[in-house]
């Protein structure tokens, strides 16, 4: 996904400076009194950040929480946009573009439609349609999507700590969603994880190797309470590492570039 180029064809990247904690557009959602910051944003990083998460908060389908995987014609959703989605809306609490009320509302919606959504084995399909949830474009289940889902609805997991009711749900359909994942079901070549499924192929003849964004995968397979891979999965996984050291400017780091 192409989130800065998302962002910049938006209305909101067009629209006039937005002025920090400004209200949304929306007269549904009335904003929340932001939390003190530690030290003042710089006021494009402040200018981004909520520009950022008004793309996700206006594109998205309040219906059923879905986000368009590019704009702005937004042919199908993307899961994985839809896991940073939910991701930025407790950020919007907290920065008081969004009341916490309306946060939850959308974080509700997004779950209890991905608690029933179609699925295999836990996995979902990475496009689908925006109002539906039906398979898109003959899109494949994916792993790393669905892990990026994942991170969304766990983080809204812990977020959304209140005893109201539509919290102790968040915290339920949530739990629900992560333990119906079998990973172990996706290491058709153990104990790597693959990349991905379909019902006309089976499974991708890739596994996900370091280093790259799928160590969220292993990170979730690893800690499963239902269906946990093995600890082998790990060293699988940190077994490419060697490719990618480099040093720059007297510092160490462990690259992630362009396959």
């Amino acid at each position: 996904m192409a989130c800065c180029a998302w962002l910049a064809a938006s209305p909101v990247a067009r629209c006039d400076p937005i002025q920090p904690n400004a209200q949304p557009r929306s007269e549904r959602n009335p904003v929340s009194t932001p939390r003190a910051q530690p030290q003042p944003l710089d006021p494009v990083i402040a200018d981004l950040e909520e520009r950022t998460f008004r793309f996700f908060w206006e594109t998205a389908n309040p219906d059923n929480g879905l986000v368009p995987d590019s704009y702005p014609t937004p042919p199908f959703a993307s899961i994985a946009a839809v896991g940073f989605g939910l991701t930025a809306y407790p950020i919007g609490v907290e920065r008081g573009y969004v009341s916490r009320a309306a946060a939850r509302e959308r974080v509700l919606a997004t779950l209890r439609f991905f608690a029933h959504e179609t699925n295999q084995h836990g996995f979902f399909h990475h496009f689908i349609d925006m109002r539906t949830g039906a398979r898109a474009n003959d899109s494949e289940v994916s792993t790393v999507d669905t892990a990026l889902l994942l991170g969304g609805v766990l983080f809204c997991q812990s977020y959304f700590d209140s005893e109201d009711p539509e919290e102790l749900e968040i915290r339920k359909l949530a739990d629900e969603i992560y333990r119906r994942v079998d990973w172990a079901w996706a290491q058709p070549r153990p104990p790597a994880i693959a990349l991905a499924w379909t019902p006309e192929e089976g499974f991708s003849r890739y596994d996900w190797q370091g280093y790259n964004e799928a160590m969220i995968v292993y990170l979730l397979a690893l800690g499963s309470p239902t269906h946990p891979v093995g600890e082998r999965a790990w060293a699988r996984w940190t077994r490419t590492y060697g490719r990618y050291w480099g040093t720059l400017y007297g510092e160490t780091y462990l690259a992630f570039g362009p396959s």
